[in-house]
C-alpha cells in the first residue's frame, strides 16, 4: 500500500484518537492550579467562573471556526499551512518561528518539570531543591533531569510510528478524563458543605484583588476590573489551549476534512465542561478566601485534602503526573508536524522534512526535543508561559481572520464545514481576543513586550533563510 512507504504518513488516527489528542493536549496542570491567581485577581465566585465560561466559549468559536480550515486543508502542518494559504509564508514563516522558539518547546519544558515537580511529592530526592551539579550561577536539580528524561521518552516513543504514541495518548487521557470527573463527583457527594457554597456566592459579583503583601482583599472597579479580567484570564486561557495540535496531524487522520473538525468540537467541549464543574467543585468544598491562598497555588490539592483527608495530595500528584504525562505526549506528537511543514517550504532545517520508515518525522521530533530539554535547563519556562498566550492569541487572531480572506480568495473552494456562526461569532472571537491581546500589553508589557519581540525577531531570520535557498 501506499501509505506504507518509507516518507509517507500514515492515516491511523480515527475521531476517538483525534478527539483524545484534543483533550489530552488541552488538559495539563492548569485546572490545578490556575484557579488560585483568578480567585486573587477578581476575588467573587461570580467572576471565577465567568472568567472561565468566557475562556471555554472564545475556545470554543476558535476551535470551530478552525473546523473551515481543517477541511478546506486536511494536510499536516494545519494552522501553519491555513496562514500561508491566506497571507503568505512571511507570516506562516513567523508562527513556525514563534511556535518553536516559545510557543510549543516553552509548553512541552513548562508541563515537563510540571511533571516532575509532583513526582516530587511521591519521592522527595526529584525535587529542584536537589541541586545535582553547580557552575557558577547554573546550578542542575533533579527536577531538570526527571523533565528532560520524560520528554526524551515520550520522544522516542513518538519516533516509533503513530500507533503507539496514539495507543499512548488515548489510554492516559481516559484515565484523565475519569479521574477529573471522579475528583468532581466525589468532592461534592464527600466535601461539599452548604455554608461553604452559600459564602462563596453571598457576594458573587463583588469585584476585588488580593494584595498579597498585606494578606487583605482590595474592592477594585472600572480599568482595575478590566486589568485585573485581563491578567487571570492569561491562566484559563493558557490551560484551555494547545487544541490547535489536532490540525497539525491532519496528514495522519482518516477521513480528515470530516473528523478533524469533530474533533475540535468534541474535545474543546469536553474539556469547557470538565473545567467549569471543577471550579464549581471547588466552590462548593473550599472557602474563596483558601483558594486564593492556596500553597503554591495547587486549589486541587486543598480540595482533595478536604475530601479525601491525608491521602488528598498523593492522589492529585498522581492525577497530575498522568495528567501532563498525557499533555506532552499530544505536544510532542503533533508539534514536529509544524516544522515538517516548513521544511518542505525550505524554511526550517532540511532535515526535519524527512519522514522515517514508520511514518513520522523523526528528525523533527528530536530537534524539538532538544530545544525543550534545553528551555527546561534555564529555569526560563515560568518566564516563557507568561508571555506565550499573547503571541498564541496574535495568530488566532490572524488565522480566524483568514477565514474572510479566504472566502474572497478561495471562493469555489470545497467548504465540507463552514464556520460556525460565521461570520458573527468569528469577528466576536476578534474582537475579544483583540481586547485582551490590549489589556495584556498594558498591564504585562514587561511580558508580554517581549513576546512580542520574539515574534519580530522570525522576521530577518526569515530573509537569512530565503537568500540561502
Amino acid at each position: 500500500m501506499e501509505e506504507s512507504k518509507p516518507g509517507k504518513f500514515k492515516r491511523e488516527l480515527g475521531l476517538l484518537d483525534g478527539t483524545m489528542l484534543v483533550v489530552g493536549s488541552m488538559i495539563g496542570s492548569g485546572i490545578f492550579i490556575v484557579s488560585a491567581d483568578i480567585a486573587r485577581q477578581v476575588g467573587a465566585a461570580g467572576w471565577l467562573i465567568l472568567i472561565w465560561v468566557v475562556s471555554g466559549l472564545i475556545t470554543m468559536i476558535a476551535a470551530l471556526s478552525y473546523s473551515e480550515l481543517s477541511s478546506m486543508f486536511p494536510n499536516a502542518g494545519g494552522q501553519y499551512v491555513y496562514l500561508k494559504e491566506a497571507y503568505n509564508k512571511l507570516i506562516a514563516f513567523l508562527y513556525g518561528w514563534s511556535f518553536f522558539a516559545v510557543i510549543q518547546t516553552g509548553t512541552i519544558a513548562a508541563v515537563g518539570v510540571g511533571f516532575s515537580k509532583f513526582a516530587a511529592y511521591l519521592y522527595s530526592p526529584l525535587s529542584d531543591e536537589n541541586v545535582l551539579y553547580e557552575l557558577g550561577a547554573f546550578k542542575l536539580n533533579a527536577a531538570q533531569i526527571v523533565s528532560i528524561v520524560t520528554i526524551i521518552l515520550l520522544t522516542y516513543v513518538n519516533s516509533r510510528g503513530v500507533k503507539n504514541s496514539k495507543i499512548l495518548q488515548t489510554v492516559l487521557t481516559i484515565i484523565k478524563i475519569l479521574s477529573l470527573f471522579g475528583l468532581i463527583i466525589f468532592g461534592f457527594i464527600l466535601a461539599a458543605e452548604a455554608d461553604v457554597w452559600n459564602a462563596n456566592w453571598s457576594n458573587a459579583w463583588t469585584s476585588r484583588a488580593f494584595d498579597s503583601q498585606s494578606g487583605s482583599w482590595i474592592p477594585i472597579g472600572g480599568t482595575a476590573l478590566l486589568t485585573g479580567i485581563s491578567a487571570a484570564m492569561v491562566g484559563s486561557l493558557f490551560s484551555s489551549d494547545a487544541w490547535v495540535g489536532v490540525t497539525f496531524i491532519a496528514g495522519e487522520i482518516k477521513n480528515p476534512k470530516r473528523n478533524v473538525g469533530l474533533s475540535l468540537f468534541f474535545g474543546t467541549l469536553i474539556v469547557t465542561v470538565i473545567y467549569i464543574f471543577a471550579n464549581l467543585m471547588y466552590l462548593a468544598v473550599i472557602p474563596f478566601q483558601e483558594i486564593a491562598t492556596a500553597k503554591s497555588d495547587r486549589v486541587a490539592v486543598v480540595a482533595s485534602q478536604y475530601t479525601f483527608g491525608d491521602m488528598g495530595t498523593i492522589i492529585i500528584a498522581l492525577m497530575i503526573m498522568i495528567s501532563t504525562f498525557a499533555c506532552n505526549n499530544g505536544l510532542i506528537m503533533a508539534g514536529a508536524r509544524v516544522y515538517y511543514s516548513m521544511a518542505k517550504d525550505g524554511l526550517f532545517l532540511k532535515k526535519a522534512a524527512e519522514i522515517n520508515k514508520e511514518g513520522v518525522p523523526e528528525w523533527a521530533l528530536w530537534i524539538q526535543c532538544f530545544w525543550a530539554s534545553a528551555l527546561c535547563l534555564t529555569g526560563k519556562y515560568g518566564d516563557l508561559l507568561d508571555f506565550v498566550i499573547i503571541i498564541v492569541l496574535i495568530f488566532y487572531i490572524l488565522t480566524i481572520y483568514g477565514i474572510f480572506i479566504l472566502t474572497k480568495k478561495m471562493p469555489e473552494a470545497a467548504r465540507p464545514y463552514k464556520a460556525f456562526g460565521y461570520p458573527l461569532l468569528p469577528l466576536v472571537y476578534i474582537v475579544v481576543a483583540v481586547a485582551i491581546c490590549a489589556g495584556l500589553l498594558l498591564t504585562k508589557f514587561s511580558t508580554c513586550g517581549w513576546g512580542v519581540l520574539i515574534m519580530f525577531t522570525g522576521i530577518p531570520v526569515y530573509f537569512l533563510t530565503k537568500q540561502k535557498e
